[in-house]
């Protein structure tokens, strides 16, 4: 049996060029799709395109990496660079990364850095600019991150954070408001920080969480937290149910530096602090760890607000916790009763609190 002639390279060549000329490319063409009509954009272009279309967060996080890409690529367009050459530049974050005394071998930066062109592509895709199997950046695999040392504080420890935050620094009634707040709701930083004073419910005891990914949820709140939440901005907030919740005594509002300085100081007076880097998200795991460890596991999710989706299998879509078994668990927690939670279901097993 004879074997088929192979095209000569004549053909092949005429074939790219008529693709050129009708704006194709061989992806589209098998695809049985349409050129996008017009030229595609270099990294100066689209790059403040993408910027202006993510969220705060999601810009904040990748700004960075996306300046070194434009530095780098900024000219060419962004259909040009090879997986080898997003594998090279994410290791290039890896080396240049700032080392600090927490730092893990740069490995952060170098998955920032793939994760931001993802996004960068994934709008591309969206706009018709490329094919998905044309993406480089999927085909670059993220770096492995190393196991987290974050965990659950023991009542002991967490007794003594309390104990040196409302004995040193220059508002120790922020500070105290601060810890009690990210205790009973598990919120992260940026959920405390965006928080208005219309996202304060006093009758209910609840509180209008704003999270990463664009999430929001009620979280139910005690009612000694709900009354020192309003009695807060009562005193230093500026009566607009849209300003933020937090506030200095100059009224101020409340930022990142506050936490930076709280955990900084209780490192200087808590050496065990500083060395291990405990900071305001070690709150949540050990929030959450109680939930889970008192109340079930399907409970410390809806506590959490993780996506029951994502990575717990299909029976953890059916057996979501309701807002009123949230509610049980802070009463349980704290020790209060809670509009949505009976007294009498109370124990006697909460956490030291401020």
């Amino acid at each position: 049996m004879s074997r088929p002639e192979e095209p000569a390279t004549s053909k092949i060549e005429a074939v790219h060029a008529l693709l050129q000329q009708l704006d194709l490319s061989p992806e589209q063409l098998l695809a049985g799709t349409r050129g996008p009509g017009r030229p595609v954009p270099t990294f100066d272009e689209y790059v403040p395109q993408v910027a202006a279309a993510v969220t705060p967060g999601t810009r904040s996080l990748y700004s960075t990496y996306w300046q070194r890409v434009r530095h780098q690529w900024g000219s060419r367009r962004i259909n040009e660079p090879t997986a080898l050459e997003i594998q090279t530049l994410a290791e290039q974050a890896r080396t240049a990364a700032v080392t600090r005394s927490n730092s893990r071998g740069g490995g952060s930066a170098a998955e920032h850095m793939i994760a931001a062109l993802r996004c960068l592509y994934r709008y591309a895709i969206a706009d018709g600019l490329i094919s998905e199997t044309a993406n480089p950046a999927a085909r670059v695999p993220k770096p492995r991150r190393p196991a987290a040392t974050r965990q659950a504080l023991n009542p002991d420890s967490l007794a003594q954070i309390i104990k040196v935050a409302a004995k040193t620094g220059d508002d120790p009634h922020l500070d105290l408001l601060l810890l009690r707040l990210h205790l009973e709701t598990a919120c992260r930083r940026g959920g405390a920080l965006a928080l208005r004073r219309r996202d304060l419910d006093t009758g209910q005891c609840l509180l209008w969480l704003r999270e990463k990914g664009r999430t929001s949820r009620w979280q139910p709140i005690s009612p000694t937290l709900a009354a020192a939440l309003a009695d807060h901005h009562a005193e230093r907030g500026d009566n607009d149910p849209q300003g933020r919740l937090l506030r200095y005594r100059n009224g101020r509002p409340v930022g990142r530096r506050r936490y930076d300085y709280l955990w900084k100081r209780l490192g200087e007076h808590l050496p065990w602090v500083a060395t291990r880097h405990v900071s305001a998200h070690w709150l949540r795991h050990t929030t959450l760890t109680w939930v889970e460890r008192h109340c079930g596991y399907a409970v410390a999710r809806a506590y959490a607000d993780h996506d029951p989706s994502s990575d717990a299998g299909t029976t953890a879509t059916y057996v979501k916790a309701t807002l009123e078994e949230v509610a049980r668990a802070l009463a349980a927690l704290t020790g209060e009763s809670h509009p949505l939670a009976p007294a009498e279901e109370l124990r006697d097993t909460r956490l030291p609190l401020p």
